[in-house]
């Protein structure tokens, strides 16, 4: 994919190849001709190793969720109507109705299961916005400009998964305490996980993986020395509703 720099970089380029030889003039052009030397795009993906988690106590699940909470000013509503969250727990039968069923180990029935966006490879969510508030970036995360959302919800309504939350009312006098180093959102917009892009950019894991003593894993699902590559081909995985086609970035190991 040529760029508006690498364009401009060859056309200037291309004007000094004028005042070249023949044979320099070649050299310039087979230059470019060349492939980028990394081609490689990071592909971000998590796994979540169910029965570590849940080997977890209860208050280290907890804070799994409150982590994400606290650095997201994500406002604790006191009417259930109005929540809005980015991950939250969820029962094994809910999460993977497919793989429900009466022979199911018993061990598996009882699961706490942490549920996120999916960041998906082909994000329905993306595809009905019609402002473009929400995308897929090259990285492979499906991310979110508040400032374009309208509110019309469509992402909402094409999200298979109901990873999205909706603010009915203004969120910012229902946040515990607000971290100033990331922006508070407003009535009337859409909000979801983000896979912590802010951390990211800074060379640090997501909050969740971060506080959940290794029970999430994250990382390059293109890079085949990856942790998250090398678990991935070693392990049984499920994704959510992978029928769909949407190719979901979350995977979970039984």
């Amino acid at each position: 994919m040529i760029t508006r720099r690498r364009f401009l970089i060859m056309a200037g380029s291309a004007l000094s190849a004028v005042a070249l030889s023949a044979s320099q003039a070649e050299r310039v052009l087979a230059a470019f001709s060349k492939p980028a030397i990394d081609q490689q795009r990071v592909k971000w993906g998590m796994v979540i190793d169910l029965r570590k988690f849940n080997d977890l106590p209860e208050k280290k699940r907890k804070r799994v969720y409150e982590a994400c909470k606290e650095i997201h000013n994500i406002p604790v509503f006191p009417d259930p109507k109005d929540r809005v969250e980015w991950i939250w727990g969820a029962d094994f039968e809910h999460v993977f109705p497919e793989q429900f069923h009466e022979f199911l180990e018993e061990q598996f029935k009882w699961l706490e299961v942490p549920i996120l966006c999916n960041h998906c490879e082909n994000p329905p969510c993306a595809k009905v916005c019609p402002t473009n508030a929400t995308w897929k970036r090259d990285d492979g995360i499906v991310t979110m400009d508040y400032h374009r959302c309208i509110g019309c919800r469509y992402c909402m309504a094409a999200c298979p998964y109901g990873m999205r939350s909706f603010n009915w009312r203004d969120p910012r006098p229902f946040i515990k305490k607000i971290n100033t180093t990331y922006h508070t959102r407003t009535k009337g917009v859409v909000e979801k996980c983000t896979f912590c892009v802010e951390r990211l950019e800074k060379g640090m894991q997501p909050a969740c993986v971060e506080v959940s003593e290794e029970s999430f894993i994250f990382g390059d699902l293109n890079a085949l020395e990856s942790e998250v590559s090398k678990i991935l081909r070693e392990h049984f995985f499920i994704r959510r509703k992978p029928e769909l086609g949407t190719e979901p970035k979350v995977y979970y190991l039984l």
